[in-house]
């Protein structure tokens, strides 16, 4: 009788900021999720100053992982989204940044060091979307990068742009209340051509315009409330300058209606009645570009890309598997 032959053990691959992880704690909650679920050694993957994780990423793919833990920030997170993407290997997050953005929309506790780890070892596989920014530089150049939650260009890049490095060290999230403030205080709207799924290009004047993967931000503001991970669709939010009230009418909608109103039926019941989208206006699209005549500050999941004269979003569908704990909820 022919020897049978033993499967080989599952290994995790662990890719983290150092600057942004408690790595004693973080080796400590992977042994021991190896010490009970019976897995080979993890292998740890540092990423470099020059390098946010897409190449860690790929060298533990490459070496056999079967599922990949982010320790980091939002830029390590789509950096290492942006490596597995397609390959079916499986995320973990460990949120350890500012924004902690989709960390927030897939439940994740932000705290909790040892239960995001606990998800690598028996959590569940879920598909979830990637969006897709093709960005156009002024001298005709175009790059494509993966987002998570949202891509932005007008008051939300600008305000990104603008942050204080040192003030965001601080004070985290804040420094772009800050930066937003001073952006909204001296900054004119933007003037936009878009097109919906390869419709007609239409001009529209902007406050900011946001293409979205999902919708919840830090401090429980539901910027997005229809937008789901998993739908195939993107969806666009445009804050739109109209009045010398706009930005009590926009907070209205956003913090007012979104954070509090839909979280009852008869709160919904009231959204419906009133229907207004004067101020904020939302779009479902599977691809949605456009263009400025001058160059602007594009942001990708609150990080500044750069200026760009015109963008493209669209959705990969499906093509990120995320591993998470079944009760986790956003």
């Amino acid at each position: 009788m022919p020897e049978a032959t033993s499967q080989p053990q599952p290994v995790v691959a662990v890719v983290y900021q150092p600057f942004k992880t408690d790595l004693d704690q973080l080796r400590a909650a992977v042994a021991q999720g190896e010490q009970e679920s019976g897995w080979a050694a993890a292998r740890w993957y540092e990423t470099a100053e020059d390098d946010a994780g897409v190449g860690a990423t790929k060298q533990a793919v490459e070496d056999g992982a079967s599922v990949v833990i982010a320790s980091g920030g939002d830029g390590t997170i789509r950096a290492v989204a942006e490596a597995l993407r397609g390959t079916g290997v499986p995320l973990t997050i460990v949120p350890q940044g500012t924004g902690n953005l989709l960390a927030r929309n897939l439940g994740v506790p932000l705290t909790k060091v040892s239960e995001a780890v606990q998800a690598a070892f028996s959590g569940v596989n879920r598909k979830i979307d990637l969006g897709i920014l093709t960005i156009v530089r002024e001298d005709d150049s175009e790059s494509d990068h993966v987002f998570l939650v949202l891509a932005g260009m007008g008051l939300d890049a600008r305000a990104i742009s603008a942050t204080r490095s040192t003030l965001k060290r601080r004070v985290g999230w804040l420094a772009y209340v800050d930066a937003g403030v001073r952006t909204i205080l001296t900054d004119k709207p933007l003037q936009i051509h878009f097109s919906v799924d390869g419709s007609e290009v239409k001009p529209l004047s902007v406050y900011t315009v946001m293409i979205g993967n999902c919708g919840l931000m830090p401090g429980g503001v539901l910027l997005i409330p229809d937008a789901k991970l998993d739908d195939g669709r993107l969806d666009v939010v445009a804050l739109k300058p109209l009045g010398a009230f706009s930005w009590l009418r926009i907070w209205n909608k956003i913090g007012w209606e979104n954070g509090v109103l839909r979280k009852t039926k008869t709160g919904r019941k009231i959204i419906d009645l009133v229907h207004d989208t004067r101020n904020v206006s939302y779009v479902q699209a599977t691809n949605y570009a456009l263009s400025v005549t001058k160059p602007e500050p594009i942001q990708l999941d609150g990080d500044d890309f750069g200026l760009a004269l015109a963008v493209n979003g669209r959705v990969d569908p499906g093509s990120l598997v995320v591993r998470v704990l079944p009760d986790w909820k956003a």
